[in-house]
């Protein structure tokens, strides 16, 4: 499949759908807190999505249960929300929202630190969120999609942290999952060109330890640090515009 051109009309749906996925995390931080377990804060992000006449992609995406991702501490991402994983003080939790608006798709995620956070767990995210931008800075006509992993990678291994390879960004709006896959390593001057009406996630998945991740034999989604160290993620949405990028992810 080649990489969709959007068109204003779409880029217009899609930045509303991606406006509405940034706001319901705006709308689940007061929540995100200790004693509180996953499978609650699925639900209200559920109750916000239907508030505003939206649905989730993931519910049954591949046989996928919930309406978002909720991935703490070693969980890199795809974490099922649960009644029995309750948040602690102490823990670092990605969310993970797609509403799908109209037709139309947005994606965004970001992390939440619980209570007493260490330093530790504090600088791996602070790293995760710079790599996100420096990804981001790359997207402009003419760029290649190689850049932003080149970019995400050299910083995070400069500052001692892997990036993970087995899941990357993607081409979205239209469908849930498009052409380009977005790596979050790469080489400057590889892959696909950028072309204005390009919308796509760009979403590193920084680890403390080593960059594998396992997947968990039972529920088959839930992927974990092959060593159990802690995992970072940020996600947004974005388009390449005529002279560069727009963050369509971005709260009111």
């Amino acid at each position: 499949m080649s990489i969709i051109i959007k068109t204003r009309e779409q880029i217009e749906h899609i930045r509303k759908s991606c406006k509405l996925a940034a706001n319901a995390l705006t709308f689940i931080e007061p929540y995100v807190k200790p004693g509180v377990d996953t499978e609650y804060l699925d639900n209200l992000i559920l109750q916000y999505f239907k508030e505003h006449s939206a649905t989730s992609a993931t519910i049954g995406y591949h046989g996928y249960p919930k309406a978002s991702c909720i991935s703490p501490n070693e969980v890199v991402c795809h974490g099922i929300p649960s009644k029995s994983i309750v948040l602690k003080d102490g823990d670092i939790v990605n969310i993970d929202v797609t509403p799908i608006l109209s037709g139309y798709y947005g994606d965004t995620s970001k992390m939440f630190l619980i209570g007493n956070v260490s330093e530790e767990a504090k600088s791996l995210v602070e790293v995760a969120r710079h790599c996100l931008y420096l990804g981001i800075q790359q997207v402009r006509p003419g760029a290649h999609f190689g850049d932003i992993g080149h970019a995400i990678s050299q910083y995070a291994h400069s500052k001692g942290y892997s990036v993970v390879y087995e899941f990357c960004g993607h081409g979205v709006g239209i469908h849930f999952h498009e052409e380009p896959q977005v790596e979050h390593i790469g080489k400057k001057g590889t892959g696909p060109v950028m072309h204005p009406g390009m919308i796509f996630t760009i979403e590193p998945m920084i680890n403390q330890g080593k960059p594998r991740v396992v997947i968990d034999s039972k529920d088959g989604w839930t992927a974990r640090t092959i060593d159990g160290k802690l995992s970072a993620q940020f996600e947004h949405t974005v388009l390449v515009t005529e002279t560069g990028y727009e963050i369509l992810t971005l709260p009111d």
